[in-house]
This record gives C-alpha cells, sequence and structure tokens, in this order.
C-alpha cells in the first residue's frame, strides 16, 4: 500500500535526509520525500500497520530536523 503525506520541511538537504531516515523505518518499503511539493510518499511493507510505522517515521524524521511535521 502506497500513501502520500502532507510534510514540512526547510531544505532540499534535510528532504534527502528524512527521505533516509524514512526508508530505514521498519515496515517501510520505499520512501521518497519531495521538497518541492512539500510530501512524503511512503511504500508500506505488506501487513504493516500503517499507523504505527508512521509514528516510527516521524520519530525518525524529527532526530534530523526536530520541528518537522508530518500529517498523519
Amino acid at each position: 500500500m502506497t500513501k502520500t503525506y502532507k510534510i514540512e520541511v526547510d531544505c532540499a538537504n534535510c528532504a534527502e535526509k528524512m527521505q533516509e531516515a524514512a526508508k530505514k523505518t521498519e515496515g517501510v518499503a520505499e520512501a521518497v520525500v519531495s521538497f518541492m511539493t512539500q510530501k512524503m510518499k511512503v511504500d508500506f511493507v505488506e501487513g504493516a500497520d500503517e499507523k504505527n510505522v508512521m509514528k516510527q517515521v516521524l520519530k525518525a524524521c524529527r532526530k534530523v530536523e526536530p520541528d518537522c511535521d508530518i500529517a498523519l
């Protein structure tokens, strides 16, 4: 399952770092963060609990950019 989320990210470099952090999160098969559109596209591993995975993605992204916000 693939979902798109609105995300607040301050620069393209941070977007790339957040993308890498999201990809390393358990339950995420693929993630793409676009600084230009302020969106994150996440492809979940089959059977993954989307809400729990996204909480972990947000936590990982906040390590990169503390004021990051993802519209869950």
